[in-house]
């Protein structure tokens, strides 16, 4: 039996979030279970998914946060949350397995959504084994408030490279969109600490596994990815990006300091269960900013800390 824990950060989500909720008990894979940890909603949030909770009272928690906690702890912290609970939950839990996806709160799921990811886990858990940490993630279609189609395809519309998933690549950009991820049971056992330092959830988790397992890449869309004026890290088109890069140099700077600091504390967390290559890796990362101007670019490209295309890695060297 294959149970998947969907974790959903919720904020102020009174807009969409029943939209969102529905979508999920639409899924054609039946066998979840939806974790909603509320970070303080000051609107009807709470009266909307306490409605949803009497029509699924097994299938869908609600946790509200004693503090703020902000989008990525919530997102990690639920992941644990929901990992310790599931064995007191689920009678015969020892003979289930578990996955685990994150869910937006205003977005909308395509009813096969868990059942691709869930499929494609499988295969490649067979591939690679269910004991090593492994993440699946997808495509999104972009689309408006009214989801109506932006772009067919969010990988393709911001130009980013999915068959470049190495470590190197994944400590300097992040594809992975968190609300399309399925991860498995071996990488939940790697979240030992919340990280302070991780950029965002999705990151984090992608950076673990890349570094103890795999990632892998299903190319088709699972979300309809809604882009409105309240996104905490919403859609940006290739242009879009060219020219905030071209105008906030120094926000640039900024954001690549952010990744050698996620990278430091990822090495510091994780060097003594880490391969020697990989330790080696992360470590030249995490002292990328204290090398000198030829150093520091010599490293990018020894070790693939790179981006996608020649615009970004133009751009890349000239920050650096």
């Amino acid at each position: 039996m294959d149970r998947v824990h969907i974790i959903m950060a919720a904020y102020n989500g009174e807009e969409y979030i029943k939209e969102q909720i529905m979508s999920i008990r639409e899924s054609t894979h039946k066998d979840w279970v939806l974790w909603i940890f509320d970070d303080g909603s000051r609107d009807n949030t709470p009266e909307i998914v306490k409605s949803q909770m009497e029509e699924e009272p097994e299938r869908i928690h609600y946790i509200v946060n004693t503090s703020n906690k902000g989008v990525t702890l919530n997102f990690l912290e639920g992941v644990r949350y929901a990992a310790e609970c599931k064995e007191q939950s689920i009678e015969g839990a020892e003979s289930i397995n578990q996955y685990f996806m994150f869910s937006d709160q205003d977005d909308v799921w395509m009813p096969d959504k868990i059942e691709k990811s869930l499929k494609a886990m499988k295969r490649f858990e067979k591939k690679y084994s269910c004991k090593l940490p492994l993440v699946i993630f997808t495509d999104a279609i972009i689309a408006d408030e009214h989801l109506g189609a932006i772009s067919p395809s969010f990988h393709k519309s911001n130009h980013l490279n999915t068959a470049k998933l190495g470590f190197g690549n994944i400590l300097m950009e992040n594809k992975l969109i968190g609300c399309t991820m399925m991860f498995n049971t071996a990488l939940v056992k790697k979240l030992t600490v919340l990280p302070v330092h991780a950029r965002y959830h999705d990151w984090w988790i992608g950076i673990l596994g890349a570094a103890f397992g795999h990632i892998v890449y299903l190319p088709h869309p699972t979300i309809y990815y809604r882009q409105h004026g309240r996104n905490v890290v919403g859609n940006q088109d290739f242009k879009g990006y060219v020219k905030k890069r071209m105008t906030t140099l120094k926000e640039q700077k900024k954001a690549i300091a952010s990744n050698v600091a996620q990278a430091q504390e990822f090495y510091e967390l994780y060097k003594e269960s880490l391969c020697e290559d990989k330790k080696m890796k992360v470590y030249a990362m995490a002292e990328l900013l204290k090398r000198n101007w030829a150093v520091r670019r010599l490293l990018c490209f020894r070790y693939g800390f790179l981006k996608t295309g020649f615009i970004r890695n133009a751009a890349l060297m000239l920050i650096l």
